[in-house]
């Protein structure tokens, strides 16, 4: 079970399976228990995807696994942050034992209350950065913070509008940068 598991989570980690695939009730789920095993694992008591969605980065763009010895970006192009009716947000859990991470700005999270703060890009995108050490005080507004070690960013999409129920909005790739 456990190997079906870690094989659901890759699918999920790379988008071929959303998570609004793997909550719901039994009859919405088919009876799929790898489904529910993985939901659980995941968070338990998550929503419907009517409710919510939560895509999951283990990975970043190329398949390596997240570790704060890197440095990341996740970059929403003009118009494309997440479509949603309530608001969205983006949390790191250190790896493996998925906790909040304990860092100099007690921040554990980013999310759409947080929009008037954030540094827009030059064409009014907003590109958020990932890493261990601050990005220097001019970019903290758009840092969250990693551990040092294996890490997972979990986006929350919470009362998702049509565009990311329908799969016309996809969350953005988490792209390592190069030192």
């Amino acid at each position: 079970a456990w190997a079906e598991a870690d094989r659901l989570k890759q699918q999920a980690a790379t988008g071929k399976l959303a998570s609004g695939d793997i909550f719901g009730t039994r009859a919405f789920l088919k009876n799929n228990y790898a489904y529910r095993m993985l939901a659980a694992a995941l968070g338990i008591y998550g929503n419907t995807k009517e409710e919510a969605m939560y895509p999951v980065y283990y990975t970043d763009s190329t398949g390596r696994p997240l570790n704060g010895a890197n440095r990341y970006i996740l970059h929403f192009a003009p118009g494309q942050l997440p479509p949603v009716h309530a608001f969205w947000s983006l949390t790191m859990y250190e790896q493996p034992a998925s906790l909040l991470v304990a860092n100099p700005i007690d921040r554990y999270l980013l999310n759409s209350t947080m929009l008037p703060d954030l540094n827009r890009d030059d064409d009014g995108g907003i590109t958020l950065l990932i890493q261990n050490e601050s990005p220097g005080q001019a970019r903290e507004a758009n840092w969250l913070p990693a551990p040092t070690g294996p890490f997972s960013v979990v986006m929350r999409l919470y009362w998702p509008q049509a565009a990311a129920l329908e799969g016309k909005w996809r969350n953005p790739p988490l792209e390592r940068m190069e030192e």
